[in-house]
C-alpha cells in the first residue's frame, strides 16, 4: 500500500486499476478496505481507483490534535496527486462526503465529477445528538457502540436478514471500529460545509437513503439545495450502510453517473 505526503504528515492509500482517476473517501470509522472492499474490483475495471485512509484509519499520520475537514481534504489531494494525472472523479461517503465537498470547493482543479453518498451539509440538533451519543458509547462500551451502529446504520430488512447468528457474529468483528475513530467522530460532530457548497463547480450527483437512521436523507437534500446544478437520487429502501454488503444497486448507479 503506497503513501503520499500531505502538509501534516503522510496519507496511506490503496490504488487499483487503470483509466481515469476515481477517488473513494470513507466515513467515520471506515477505511479504504472496510468501506469500499465490495465495490473496488468492479470500479477498477475502468478507473484508476484511489482509496485514501483518512486520519484515524490505516497508517495515515498527521500532527495530532482535533481534525478539520480541510486537513482531511488535503490528505485526499495528496493521494490523488501522487497516483493520477489530471482531475479525478471523487466519491465521498458519509463524513467522506463532507471531505469530498471541501476538496471540490477548495481544489477544483483536482475534481472532475463529484458524488456525495449518505452525507450532510451541516450538523443540525439531531446530528449533534447522534454524534455525541456515539462518542459516549465508544468511551463507555465498544460492544454497545457496535450494537447502536448496527441498529442505526442498516435498514431493518438488512438487520433481520442477518438472523440471530449473523448479528451475534457481527459483534465479534474486532477489526472495526478503526483505532482512531474517536477523532473522526469529533470532526463529524462539527462538520459544516454550507459556505463551501456554492463554490462547487464540478458536476455533482447526491445519493441519499430513505431508511437512513444514521445520516437521514434530509442531509442529502440540504446538499442538493446548496450545490448549483446538482442532481439528487433517493434510494427509498436503503439504510446508511446497506450498500456495503449488497452493492449491486449502487454499482449500477455509479456506472450511469461515471460513464
Amino acid at each position: 500500500m503506497p503513501y503520499a505526503d500531505h502538509p501534516q504528515g503522510s496519507v496511506h492509500y490503496e490504488v487499483e486499476g487503470s483509466g481515469p482517476g476515481l477517488a473513494l473517501i470513507h466515513g467515520v470509522g471506515g477505511s479504504a478496505e472496510g468501506a469500499f472492499g465490495t465495490v473496488v474490483e468492479a470500479l477498477a475495471r475502468k478507473h484508476t481507483v484511489v482509496r485514501p485512509n483518512l486520519s484515524g484509519s490505516g497508517e495515515t499520520t498527521d500532527g495530532g490534535g482535533p481534525l478539520v475537514l480541510q486537513q482531511l481534504a488535503e490528505q485526499v489531494a495528496g493521494a490523488l496527486e501522487a497516483s493520477t494525472d489530471g482531475p479525478a472523479d471523487v466519491l465521498g461517503f458519509s463524513l467522506g462526503g463532507a471531505v469530498a465537498a471541501t476538496l471540490a470547493a477548495t481544489r477544483p482543479e483536482l475534481v472532475n465529477r463529484l458524488v456525495l453518498v449518505g452525507s450532510w451539509a451541516y450538523p443540525d440538533p439531531r446530528h449533534r445528538f447522534y454524534f455525541e451519543t456515539w462518542a459516549k458509547l465508544l468511551t463507555a462500551d465498544v460492544d454497545l457502540f457496535r450494537r447502536f451502529t448496527t441498529l442505526t446504520g442498516f435498514s431493518p430488512a438488512t438487520v433481520n436478514g442477518w438472523g440471530d447468528e449473523g448479528l451475534a457474529a457481527s459483534l465479534e468483528n474486532h477489526a472495526w471500529p478503526e483505532p482512531g475513530i474517536a477523532r473522526q467522530v469529533e470532526v463529524g460532530l462539527h462538520s459544516d460545509v454550507r459556505d463551501l457548497l456554492p463554490k462547487i463547480t464540478a458536476p455533482t450527483t447526491i445519493i441519499g437513503f430513505g431508511q437512513d437512521e444514521m445520516i437521514p436523507v434530509e442531509g442529502s437534500r440540504h446538499l442538493h439545495a446548496g450545490i448549483p446544478g446538482s442532481k439528487l437520487i433517493e434510494l427509498e429502501k436503503q439504510g446508511h450502510m446497506d450498500w456495503i454488503g449488497n452493492p449491486d444497486e449502487m454499482l449500477g448507479l455509479l456506472r450511469d453517473i461515471l460513464g
